[in-house]
C-alpha cells in the first residue's frame, strides 16, 4: 500500500478483503482512543501513549460496555450482616443529625436513611451500633411486621432485650427422666394371674401387702423385713388387700366372701364381717366407710363403729364388681364391672347417680385425680382397651385414648398431674401419661405376663407392679413433691432379687 492510500484510508492498513466501508468509526471531537489502539504500537511515540491516559471520557456508547458492577446499596441491606459499623464524627458546628442523615442518604440511598432508624432503637442509642462480628446475621426486627415470616412472634421466639436485634437462643427444657428398669425385684410366689383380684397395696406408713394364696405378707419398704399377717387356711383364700388411709388397719377380702379387718402393727385380726355369698375380690376405704365388691354383684358399705356387718346394700351392676374406688373428698364411690359398666354412687343413695356405658369390657382401672375434683378416669379390658376421662358432675366424657392393651390399672400421681396405667393382653406394658394432653412419658417393660396389680409409695415417688409372673417390681417414676427434679435411676433399696417369703 503506498502513501497516498495510507493517508487516504486514515493511517489503518485493511485486509484485502475488507473495504474501507466496512469499518465505522464515530467521529469525535477530540482525538478518539480507538484510532490509535488500532494502529500499530510501534508507530506510537511516548508523546501519544501519555495523550491516551490523559484523553476525554469516552462516549456513552462506549462506557455502557464498563467491565465493573457496582451493586444498588439501596437493596443490599448492609445493616443486617453488621456492615455498617459506625455513624459519622460529630462535629462542633452543630448540626450533626442533619449532616448524618444527609451523608447515609447520599451513600446509602434513601431506604438507609436516618429516619428508618429512630434514635435510641439500637444498643449504643446511634441509629447503627457498633458490631465486634462483621457479617453476624442480625434480626429485621425494625423491618418485620406482624405478619412476617421472620417476626419473632411468629416463630415462637422472644426477644427478649426490646429492639438489641438478637433472636433470644434459650435451649427447650429437656424432658423428664424415667428409669427405663425397675431398681427392685422381689418374688412373689403364688401371686394369682386373676384380672378380677385386688392383691397388692401400699400404706401411708410405707408397708407393702401382698395376698399369696392362703395368706398376706407384709414388707417393709424401710428396712425390707418380711412379716408374715395371716393364714387364712386350706379352705379359703386372699382375694384382696386394702389398707386404710391412716395405714395402721388393713382389710382382706376372701374367696368365700369374708371382709376381715387387721391391726397391721399387732398382726392381731379386729373383725370379721359377713354379708357377701362368693369372692370379695376389691375394697375400698373412705375416712370411715369400708365398702367391698364381690362376685355376687353386690356393694356392701361397711362402718366398725356400728355391730352389724354392713349398713347399705347398693345394688347396680349385672355381673362381678371388680373396680371400687371412694374420691377423695369422701362423696362418691365409683364402681366398676365385668359388665361392662362405671357407676357412680353418692355417699347416701342407695342408686347410681351416674351410668357410664361406653366401656365395651370389664372396668377394672378406676382412679380419681387429686388435681381436680369431680375428674374420674377408668380402663376398659381387652375388648375396649381405652382410658376415658368423666366429669362425674356434668357426666360428659372428656376424653378418650385407645391404649392398644387391656388396661388392668390406673393411678394418678399426687406430685404432678400425670397417670400410670398397666396393661395386659398383649403388651403387657406399663405406660406414664401427661394429663391432659395424654403425651406418653415413658413406657415400661419387664414382666412377661400380664401386670395386674399396682400401687403408689406414700411420697408419689415409686410405683410396684405385680404380675402372673410372680414377680413384684418397684419403679422410680416421678418427682418428689416438694423439688420436681429429673427422677434419678437409683431406688431407696439396692439393686437384686429377693424373696417376700
Amino acid at each position: 500500500m503506498d502513501t497516498a492510500q495510507r493517508r487516504k484510508s486514515g493511517g489503518i492498513n485493511l485486509p484485502a478483503s475488507m473495504s474501507e466501508t466496512s469499518l465505522r468509526l464515530e467521529t469525535l471531537s477530540s482525538p478518539s482512543p480507538m484510532k490509535l489502539l488500532s494502529s500499530p504500537l510501534k508507530s506510537m511515540s511516548p508523546r501519544t501513549i501519555s495523550n491516551l491516559s490523559a484523553s476525554s471520557s469516552p462516549s456513552k456508547s462506549v462506557s455502557s460496555c464498563s467491565d465493573r458492577f457496582i451493586p444498588c446499596r439501596s437493596s443490599s441491606r448492609l445493616h443486617t450482616f453488621g456492615l455498617i459499623e459506625k455513624a459519622s464524627p460529630v462535629k462542633e458546628g452543630g448540626g450533626s443529625d442533619a449532616y448524618s442523615r444527609l451523608l447515609k442518604t447520599e451513600l446509602f440511598g434513601t431506604d438507609f436513611g436516618f429516619s428508618d432508624f429512630p434514635a435510641g432503637s439500637f444498643n449504643g442509642g446511634s441509629p447503627m451500633s457498633p458490631s465486634k462480628n462483621m457479617l453476624r446475621f442480625k434480626t429485621e426486627q425494625h423491618l418485620s411486621g406482624p405478619n412476617s415470616p421472620f417476626s419473632p412472634s411468629i416463630l415462637g421466639q422472644d426477644s427478649g432485650g426490646g429492639l438489641s436485634g438478637e433472636v433470644s437462643t434459650t435451649p427447650p427444657k429437656p424432658p423428664r427422666k424415667v428409669p427405663k428398669t425397675p431398681h427392685k425385684v422381689l418374688d412373689a410366689p403364688a401371686l394369682q394371674d386373676d384380672f378380677y383380684l385386688n392383691l397388692v397395696d401400699w400404706s401411708s406408713q410405707n408397708v407393702l401387702a401382698v395376698g399369696l394364696g392362703t395368706c398376706v405378707y407384709l414388707w417393709s419398704a424401710s428396712n425390707s423385713k418380711v412379716t408374715k399377717l395371716c393364714d387364712l387356711g386350706p379352705n379359703d383364700s386372699v382375694c384382696s388387700v386394702q389398707w386404710t388411709r391412716e395405714g395402721s388397719y388393713i382389710s382382706v377380702g376372701t374367696n368365700l366372701g369374708q371382709v376381715q379387718v387387721w391391726d397391721g402393727t399387732q398382726c392381731k385380726r379386729v373383725r370379721t364381717m359377713s354379708g357377701h355369698q362368693t369372692r370379695t375380690g376389691v375394697l375400698a376405704w373412705s375416712s370411715r366407710i369400708l365398702s367391698s365388691g364381690s362376685r355376687d354383684r353386690n356393694i356392701l358399705n361397711h362402718d366398725l363403729r356400728v355391730p352389724s356387718d354392713y349398713i347399705s346394700k347398693l345394688i347396680g351392676h349385672k355381673s362381678e364388681v371388680c373396680g371400687l374406688k371412694w374420691s377423695h373428698d369422701d362423696r362418691e364411690l365409683a364402681s366398676g364391672g365385668n359388665d361392662n359398666q362405671l357407676l357412680v354412687w353418692n355417699q347416701h343413695a342407695q342408686q347410681p347417680i351416674l351410668k357410664l356405658t361406653e366401656h365395651t369390657a370389664a372396668v377394672k382401672a378406676i382412679a380419681w385425680s387429686p388435681h381436680q375434683n369431680g375428674l374420674l378416669a377408668s380402663g376398659g379390658g381387652t375388648a375396649d382397651r381405652c382410658i376415658r376421662f368423666w366429669n362425674t358432675s356434668s357426666g360428659n366424657q372428656l376424653n378418650s385414648i385407645d391404649t392398644g392393651s387391656q388396661v388392668c390399672n390406673l393411678v394418678w400421681s399426687k406430685n404432678v398431674n400425670e397417670i400410670v396405667s398397666t396393661h395386659g393382653y398383649s403388651q403387657n406394658q406399663i405406660m406414664v401419661w401427661k394429663y391432659p394432653s395424654m403425651s406418653k412419658v415413658a413406657t415400661l417393660t419387664g414382666h412377661s405376663m400380664r401386670v395386674l396389680y399396682l400401687a403408689m409409695s406414700p411420697d408419689g415417688q415409686t410405683i410396684v407392679t405385680g404380675a402372673g409372673d410372680e414377680t413384684l417390681r418397684f419403679w422410680n417414676i416421678f418427682p418428689s413433691a416438694k423439688t420436681p427434679a429429673p427422677v434419678k435411676d437409683i431406688g431407696l433399696w439396692s439393686l437384686g432379687r429377693t424373696q417376700i417369703r
